[in-house]
C-alpha cells in the first residue's frame, strides 16, 4: 500500500481501488504544498528600496528614508506585466539588509512612514498584495534576517522585533505563497549609530521557532531558506541555473549540495534558481545596458526549470517606480520564445508500447506518458530491470529537446535513463540522462528526425513512475554577435556570412547604422552596440559593451619586476588572467598601481573578480585612489563589493568628482573572501560623463 496518503489525489492515479496496486512511496516525498509550489515553475522578484536611490546593492543601514519616493509607482501595471510575461507569482523584498521596512511597521522608525511617498501614508506591501489578488497571481515576501540599521542586531532584543515583523507581514496582506530568508547575516553596519561589525551567535534566529510561527499563521506558505528546516533551497548561484543531475532531496547526515541536491536524501527540499534580468538586484542607471536578452533568459530557463527547479526572476522598478522599458521588452520577448518552444509537443499522437506494465493494468500503461495529465504515470512490476517504452509516430517528427517528468508525489527514483532513435536498422542512442524528478528537459546537440523512439530506465532503486515524455523543437533565433576590446580597438565577431551593424551612441543598431567590416578604434572609451540583421530585415539580439580608456600603453608600477608583471594581468583586457597579490608577496592591504599613458578626468572604475569558478581571494572591500604625479594620492572611492561571493559579476563604482585630469590610479584590496590576499581579473577606468556600467562576459 502507499505509505503516504496524498490529499486531493485521484484514486485512479495513486490508489489501488481496482486492478493492480500502486507502488508505495519511495524515500523522501514532497508535501502537497511543495508539489503545488514546484509546479508554479516561474515567478518574479521585485527589489525596490533605498538602494534604488543610493546606487548600493547592500545598504549600510544609515540611509535616510526620505530618499524613498517612487512618484509614478503603479503596482497594477507591474503585476500585469509580470502576468503577461507568464509569471505565476511575485515576491516583494519588503525588507533588505539595510533594515528599511516598506510597510508601516510598529517595530522600527526606519520604515516607509518616514518617507515622502504618499505623504508617509504609503504601504508598498499592501499595494503589491492587492494588485496580485486583482491580477490572479500569487504574492510572496522577502524579509532579510540581517538588519544593518537595528541597534540590537546580533543581540536578543532584535529577535523580538524580527518575529513581530514576520507576523505583521503574514497577517495583514492575505495568503502568502512563499517567504524568503536570505543567507547574508552579520558584518559591518550602522546598528543604531555604533557603526561596527557584528557577528551573530549560533542559532541566533531560532529558525525552528520561526517555522512554527509561520505554520500557525500561513500553513500553506513555502519557507525558502531558514537554515536546515525550510521547505525550499537556493539553487547554488545567482545566475539562475542549477546543477544536473538535479535532486530535490538533501541529507541531514551527508551534508548539503545547493546546486545538485543529494541523491535519495532524507529531506525533500526542492531548489529555486534566482537571477536578475539585469546586473544588480536593485535598479541602477549604470546597468541600463546590462539587460539579459530573451535568448539568454531562455538558456537560464533550460538550466533551471528544465532541470526541475523553480525560477525566480528579478525585475526591479526604477526610481520613478516603473519597470525600465528595456527590461519590460526583454521580459515579454522571453515569454514569446517560451511560447514558441512549447507550441507543439511532437510526442502527442504517438503509439506507445511498454516492455512491462504493472499488473498489466491499463491505468499504469505507457499511454500515460503522452496524455497531457501530469498526475497519471507509467510504472512496472516490482523487480523489472531496464524497463522501456517505445513511441511510434504516425509520420516522422523533428525535435531537439526531450522532457521527462516523474510522479514526484511518490518520490524521486530514477538515477539514469537513455533515449534511442530507430534509424531503420538499429537503435542509436541520442540522449543519456541522469535523474528526472519534477522534470528533466534536456536539449540535444542537434535536431533529430524520428519515426520511432525508445526510452529505457537504466538505473533506479525502485520501480519508475514516469508521468510525461514530451518532444520539442527549439525556436530559431538569430545569433548574437560578440564584442571584444583589445588595446585601442574593438572587434565584433559573428557566424560566417552574417551582416553586423553597430552604433557608438548608445542606441540600438538598425539597418541604417554603420556596417561592421574591420576593427573599430575606441582609445577614449564609450559604449558600442552590435546586432546581426538578415537579408529579410529580421533583427537579431543586441550585444553591448562599455569600453573604458585604452590600456594599450599603460604601465604597472611596483617594487620589483615580479610585482609589476603580476599587476599587468589586471590590465590586459583578458578576464581569464588574474592578478594575485599573494604571488607577488603581498597580503591585504594589497595594491595595484597603474600609470596611464596620458592624463584623464575619471568618472568610474570597474573591478572584475576572478572568473574561473573559484571565489577564494576575491576582493570584497576596496579602496581606489588617484594621483596627478604618482606621489600625492586622493581617495575617490572606498567601500565593499556587496554579495560578490554569490554574484561574481563585474563591479562598477562611481568616483568622487575629480576636477583635474589624473595620470595615476591605485586599487587596494583591503579584504578578500577566505584569504589574506586579494585578486582581480581586470581593472578598468572610464572617463567622466561616459560612465554607464555593463556586465560583459
Amino acid at each position: 500500500m502507499i505509505k503516504t496518503l496524498i490529499t486531493g489525489m485521484s484514486a485512479v492515479c495513486l490508489s489501488a481501488a481496482w486492478g493492480a496496486e500502486a507502488p508505495a512511496a519511495y524515500g523522501a516525498t514532497p508535501t502537497p504544498q511543495q508539489v503545488d509550489w514546484q509546479r508554479l515553475e516561474y515567478y518574479g522578484f521585485v527589489h525596490l528600496g533605498l538602494n534604488t536611490w543610493t546606487g548600493r546593492e547592500w545598504g549600510y543601514g544609515d540611509e535616510d528614508p526620505k530618499l524613498f519616493n517612487p512618484t509614478n509607482f503603479d503596482a497594477d501595471k507591474i503585476v500585469k506585466l509580470f502576468k503577461d510575461a507568464g509569471m505565476k507569482g511575485l515576491i516583494l523584498t519588503a525588507k533588505h539588509h539595510d533594515g528599511f521596512c516598506s510597510w508601516p511597521t510598529k517595530t522600527t522608525e526606519h520604515n516607509i512612514t518616514k518617507s515622502p511617498w504618499k505623504d508617509g501614508k504609503g504601504n508598498l506591501v499592501a499595494e503589491f498584495a492587492k494588485a496580485c489578488k486583482k491580477q490572479g497571481i500569487k504574492f510572496g515576501i522577502y524579509i532579510s534576517p540581517w538588519d544593518r540599521n537595528h541597534k540590537d542586531y546580533a543581540k536578543p532584543g532584535y529577535i523580538k522585533d524580527y518575529y513581530e515583523q514576520i507576523k505583521e507581514l503574514l497577517t495583514g496582506y492575505g495568503p502568502v505563497f512563499e517567504i524568503w530568508f536570505d543567507g547574508a547575516n552579520g558584518g559591518d553596519g550602522y546598528y543604531g549609530g555604533t557603526k561596527e561589525s557584528r557577528t551573530i551567535p549560533k542559532d541566533y534566529y531560532n529558525f525552528p521557532q520561526i517555522v512554527k510561527n509561520i505554520r500557525a499563521l500561513q500553513p500553506n506558505c513555502i519557507i525558502w531558506g531558514a537554515g536546515s528546516v525550510g521547505d525550499a533551497r537556493w539553487g547554488g548561484s545567482e545566475a539562475g541555473h542549477v546543477g544536473y543531475p538535479h535532486w530535490h532531496t538533501l541529507s541531514t547526515e551527508n551534508g548539503e549540495s545547493h546546486a545538485k541536491g543529494v541523491p535519495h536524501g532524507n529531506r525533500w527540499v526542492p531548489a529555486e534558481g534566482d537571477t536578475s534580468i539585469r546586473s544588480g538586484w536593485f535598479w541602477h542607471e549604470r546597468f541600463n545596458n546590462s539587460v539579459k536578452s530573451p535568448e539568454k533568459l531562455l538558456k537560464v530557463w533550460l538550466e533551471c526549470v528544465g532541470r526541475g527547479a523553480n525560477l525566480i526572476l528579478n525585475v526591479p522598478p526604477d526610481r520613478s517606480g516603473t519597470i525600465y522599458p528595456a527590461d519590460a521588452k526583454s521580459l515579454l520577448e522571453f515569454k514569446s520564445l517560451r511560447d514558441r518552444l512549447y507550441a507543439k509537443d511532437y510526442a502527442l499522437g504517438a503509439k506507445t508500447e511498454a516492455s512491462n506494465v504493472r499488473g498489466k493494468d491499463k491505468k499504469f500503461g505507457p499511454q500515460n506518458l503522452i496524455d497531457n495529465n501530469i498526475e497519471t504515470y507509467w510504472t512496472t512490476d516490482e523487480g523489472t530491470e531496464n524497463p522501456s517504452v517505445e513511441l511510434t509516430f504516425p509520420k516522422p517528427v523533428k525535435f531537439d529537446v526531450i522532457r521527462l517528468r516523474e510522479q514526484i508525489r511518490l518520490g524521486q527514483r530514477v538515477e539514469e535513463f537513455k533515449v534511442e532513435n530507430w534509424d531503420g536498422d538499429k537503435w542509436v542512442e541520442i540522449l543519456k540522462g541522469g535523474t528526472i524528478g519534477n522534470q528533466a528537459m534536456l536539449p540535444l546537440a542537434e535536431p533529430v528526425t524520428s519515426s520511432k523512439l525508445r526510452l529505457t530506465i537504466t538505473k533506479t532503486p525502485a520501480v519508475p513512475c514516469i508521468s510525461e515524455l514530451s518532444l520539442f523543437l527549439m525556436p530559431k533565433a538569430m545569433p548574437k554577435p560578440d564584442i571584444k576590446r583589445q588595446g585601442d580597438e574593438v572587434s565584433i565577431t559573428a557566424p560566417e556570412g552574417s551582416t553586423i551593424y553597430y552604433t557608438t551612441n548608445n542606441t540600438d543598431p538598425t539597418d541604417k547604422s554603420a556596417k561592421y567590416s574591420k576593427e573599430i578604434p575606441m582609445p577614449h572609451g564609450g559604449i558600442i552596440k552590435a546586432r546581426i540583421i538578415d537579408a529579410e530585415g529580421n533583427l537579431g539580439p543586441v550585444d553591448t559593451l562599455l569600453v573604458g580608456l585604452s590600456k594599450k600603453n599603460w604601465k604597472a608600477l611596483g617594487k620589483n619586476e615580479e610585482e609589476k608583471n603580476n599587476a599587468k594581468l589586471a590590465i590586459d583586457d583578458d578576464w581569464a588572467t588574474i592578478w594575485e597579490a599573494e604571488k607577488a608577496g603581498q597580503k591585504n592591504p594589497a595594491t595595484i598601481t597603474i600609470e596611464m599613458d596620458k592624463p584623464a578626468v575619471l568618472g568610474q572604475f570597474s573591478y572584475v573578480p576572478r572568473q574561473d569558478g573559484e571565489t577564494k581571494a576575491i576582493t570584497d572591500q576596496y579602496k581606489f585612489e588617484t594621483s596627478q604625479n604618482g606621489k600625492d594620492w586622493a581617495v575617490v572611492a572606498e567601500g565593499e563589493f556587496s554579495n560578490i561571493k554569490a554574484s561574481p559579476d563585474e563591479q562598477f563604482v562611481e568616483l568622487k568628482p575629480i576636477a583635474k585630469p589624473v595620470k595615476f590610479f591605485r586599487f587596494t584590496s583591503k579584504r578578500a573572501l577566505d584569504s589574506d590576499a586579494g585578486t582581480a581579473a581586470e581593472i578598468s577606468v572610464y572617463p567622466a560623463k561616459k560612465a554607464q556600467g555593463h556586465r560583459k562576459k
